[in-house]
């Protein structure tokens, strides 16, 4: 196969991929005669079923992540991206990712919790490996950062809790005791963790801030739905409100250091002239 036909089977690829999304999502939302996720496989997931579930309102990112996958997939039709490398380096990877949304989202209509956590651990893979790929190289334009870097930003961010919220409940529902300890030992540790993933996230991707605001998102609604909802847990609100300005604190100031870098070599630059 050519390499222009090989971008083109890129290209039907990550359509097909996006309507298997669309679809799946749908069903995920009960059109379709599916059960909305908050009450599929016993209500496992819904806002109060743990310690690390967010506030219903939070699930509303899905309709931003959405819409920057359907601007994702029409950006990537546009000729000048047919062969650009940032899309050959990424189509296939944001393909996988959204066939393998619409898997989670039929694994726990299905009642498959623990399969729905291999899945979602296998989404996130995905997405931090489309992450280590378009962090080596900037956006062309601002059209390109918000469609491309700011849509996988955010996919990956809030991935990122929902796949603690997730491993939560299948353990709750398998029954797991929690060795002994205290629920909010645990809620508190993986929140620690999701903290120290977040900095590190900022200062790998040189501070991109929605990556930082979707993994904030889903703190910020954790400590909405722990301070205002069962079940309740101050150390758990408190930890997740730490951690969300934490991450964002850490994008924040990356970010400003790299613009002010670039902003002194070119000043360098221009006085050596």
């Amino acid at each position: 196969m050519g390499t222009g036909s090989s971008d083109f089977a890129r290209q039907i690829t990550v359509t097909l991929s996006l309507v298997v999304c669309i679809v799946g999502s749908m069903i995920g939302v009960g059109v379709f005669g599916g059960t909305p996720i908050a009450q599929a496989a016993g209500g496992a997931l819904a806002a109060d079923s743990t310690l690390l579930a967010p506030a219903t309102p939070a699930f509303s990112i899905w309709s931003v992540v959405y819409a920057g996958l359907v601007a994702y997939t029409v950006w990537q039709w546009v000729p000048s991206q047919r062969a650009n490398s940032r899309q050959r380096s990424l189509g296939w990877i944001v393909a996988v990712s959204m066939i393998l949304n619409a898997a989670w989202i039929l694994s726990v209509q299905a009642g498959w919790l623990f399969v729905s956590v291999l899945v979602i651990l296998a989404l996130l893979v995905t997405l931090v490996l489309a992450f280590l790929r378009y962090s080596q190289t900037r956006a062309a334009s601002w059209v390109e950062a918000v469609v491309v870097d700011g849509t996988l930003g955010l996919y990956l961010g809030w991935t990122s809790v929902a796949v603690c919220a997730n491993i939560a409940a299948a353990l709750k529902a398998s029954g797991f005791s929690g060795f002994g300890f205290q629920p909010e030992i645990w809620s508190v540790a993986v929140l620690v963790v999701v903290a120290i993933v977040g900095i590190a996230l900022a200062i790998r991707g040189r501070g991109r801030l929605a990556l930082a605001a979707a993994i904030a998102w889903g703190l910020v609604w954790i400590t909405v739905g722990r301070s205002a909802a069962a079940p309740e847990s101050f150390p758990t609100a408190i930890a997740a409100a730490v951690a969300a300005a934490l991450v964002l604190g850490a994008a924040i100031t990356v970010r400003a250091r790299t613009v002010m870098a670039g902003v002194g070599a070119g000043a360098g630059a221009a006085a050596r002239r």
